[in-house]
This record gives structure tokens, C-alpha cells and sequence, in this order.
């Protein structure tokens, strides 16, 4: 068996000083040993649990699908509130554990991932409500709140999909020379490789001769 790990702290304070992470770190450690899994491969997420945007998440099961690994991760209960990441994970087609529950599989995940957004509309209705007392009451609500998107805004959204892309040529660069190496070397043959394994772009969608050619562009071929 192969493995890929990923783990997850909700702030950059918790990050940086290891709280939380190596906690993670030594029982996937363990977990892995006892079973003599290598681990090819590690990702370590900084991010709220609340967000469903979680781009080493989507590298974790990218690589699972590549190498035709199982995700490992430290614990499930703590994410069971993230209907998307639950989702991610019942639906990626790939296998995966978590120390804390071994046993959880597909449909422990979706049974959970269910109660997650019957949790989250119910949140959502109870604030459409408050907000509708609100405007009866004569209150003011929406409008301009003052904020546009700055010139460094923009630009770190830029570099931060760049840097996406770039991730994701890293990760494909061996798939892709195999390609080329055993006679595949159009742009529509290879973007049909790719398609036919059920490998995405960086935005999740299929490729296409274009975005291939970008790809090889990031790889220097």
C-alpha cells in the first residue's frame, strides 16, 4: 500500500509553532509504521475548517490518484462540520483512512457530509430570518460596505492561481513524460490521456490541446 498524508491547522500561529501539526504528524506516523505504508507524500493545509477552498486538499487527492495511493489523515470527527470536505472525499474516487476512525468509509462519510449541510441550511435560514426582522424593523440592509479590491489584491490572486498552476505541472511532469516517452506527443493525444484517467486541470476542468500546451510551457518543455 501507498500512502499520501494530509493534514490540517486552522491558523498561521498554529502553522508556525507546530500546535496541532505535530500531533497529527506523529499519529500518522505511527498509524503508517504499524502497517508498513510509505508515505509518498505530505500536505499540510493552513486554513479555517470552514472553507471549503482547500488547494492542498485537492493536491492530496490528486497525488491519491496519480500513484494510486489512500489518503491518510489524523482525524475526521474535528472536519465533520465541512460538508465540502467531506464531500471531497466521498467523491473523489479515492481511498482514504483516518487514524481516529479506520473504520469510517464512503458511506460513513456521505451520512456525515448530509448532517453537515442539513446543519448549514438551517444556519442559513435562521440568518435569513434575523435578516428579514431586521428590514421589517426598518433597518438598512446591503449596500456598498466601503470595500473594493485593492491592486495587491488582485495580484495575489494572480500569483495565488499561478502558483496553483505550477503545483499542478510539478505533480503531472512525470505523467506526462510517460505519455510522451511511450509515443503520445500531440496535444489532443496527451489532453486525452489525461481526460481518460480522470485527471483534472488545476480549475477542475478537462484538458483541452490549449491547456495542455500551457502545461507543457510550465514544465519547460
Amino acid at each position: 500500500m501507498k500512502a499520501v498524508a494530509y493534514y490540517r491547522v486552522s491558523t498561521d500561529k498554529q502553522g508556525q509553532s507546530g500546535l496541532g501539526l505535530e500531533a497529527q504528524r506523529e499519529a500518522i506516523r505511527v498509524f503508517l509504521n504499524g502497517r508498513g505504508w510509505p508515505p509518498i507524500a505530505e500536505f499540510t493545509e493552513i486554513e479555517s475548517g470552514k472553507k471549503a477552498d482547500r488547494p492542498e486538499l485537492m493536491k492530496a487527492l490528486e497525488a491519491c490518484r496519480l500513484y494510486k495511493a489512500t489518503l491518510v489523515i489524523a482525524k475526521l470527527d474535528r472536519l465533520a462540520r465541512n460538508a465540502a470536505f467531506l464531500l471531497s472525499l466521498r467523491d473523489a474516487g479515492v481511498d482514504f483512512v483516518a487514524v481516529d476512525m479506520p473504520d469510517a468509509n464512503r458511506l460513513t462519510v456521505g451520512i456525515m457530509a448530509l448532517v453537515a449541510e442539513d446543519e448549514a441550511e438551517r444556519i442559513s435560514q435562521r440568518t435569513k430570518a434575523a435578516l428579514a426582522a431586521a428590514k421589517a424593523r426598518g433597518r438598512t440592509l446591503g449596500g456598498f460596505r466601503g470595500y473594493r479590491p485593492s491592486t495587491a489584491d488582485r495580484s495575489k490572486g494572480v500569483a495565488s492561481r499561478q502558483a496553483r498552476a505550477d503545483a499542478k505541472a510539478d505533480l503531472l511532469a512525470p505523467i506526462v513524460r510517460d505519455l510522451q516517452g511511450a509515443g503520445t506527443s500531440s496535444l489532443a493525444g496527451i489532453a486525452k490521456a489525461l481526460n481518460d484517467r480522470g485527471i483534472t486541470t488545476d480549475r477542475g476542468a478537462k484538458w483541452h490541446p490549449t491547456s495542455v500546451a500551457r502545461l507543457l510551457a510550465r514544465m519547460g518543455s
